[in-house]
């Protein structure tokens, strides 16, 4: 059994309690990895909101000859505003970091992020196959030492 970086670990050298506790490991690290992943994905989408909003204030005629927007208070609640600069926008650059840039810089921008998450829940795809791989085969060592 091998994951990554991790060491490999004889099974059938382990005790059915040591199998267990390499089990629950196993298990944490599943579920820490999943919840990740989720967040991940949530994080992606937020962009990919982000990347629409901006492509739609540059494409729409209607949008870009009236400033006329919806500001977000709250996840239900928006109230009016008007944009005073329709070819520039405020972007969220993590840890309360806000940034003035132009429409085409904030695509940008957005399109890179949405890029690394994919990256990211790719080689967490990975890493969360080998995880349930070495899960599997921990489980198939627990029947096999109750067996014996």
């Amino acid at each position: 059994m091998a994951s990554g970086n991790s060491e490999t670990i004889n099974l059938d050298t382990l005790s059915a309690q040591q199998l267990s506790q390499v089990k629950k490991q196993l298990d944490e690290e599943l579920e820490h990895l999943t919840s990740s992943f989720t967040q991940l994905h949530a994080a992606q989408s937020k962009f990919r909101d982000c990347l629409r909003c901006v492509q739609d204030k540059n494409k729409s005629p209607a949008l870009r000859e009236n400033n006329s927007i919806l500001v977000p208070l709250t996840n239900s609640l928006y109230v009016r505003g008007t944009l005073s600069d329709a070819s520039h926008v405020v972007v969220d650059i993590g840890t309360g970091f806000y940034v003035e840039k132009d429409i085409k810089s904030a695509a940008a921008f957005y399109e890179n992020k949405v890029g690394e998450l994919g990256a990211s829940i790719k080689d967490l795809e990975a890493i969360v196959q080998g995880k349930t791989n070495n899960l599997r085969v921990v489980e198939e060592g627990i029947i096999n030492s109750m067996r014996s």
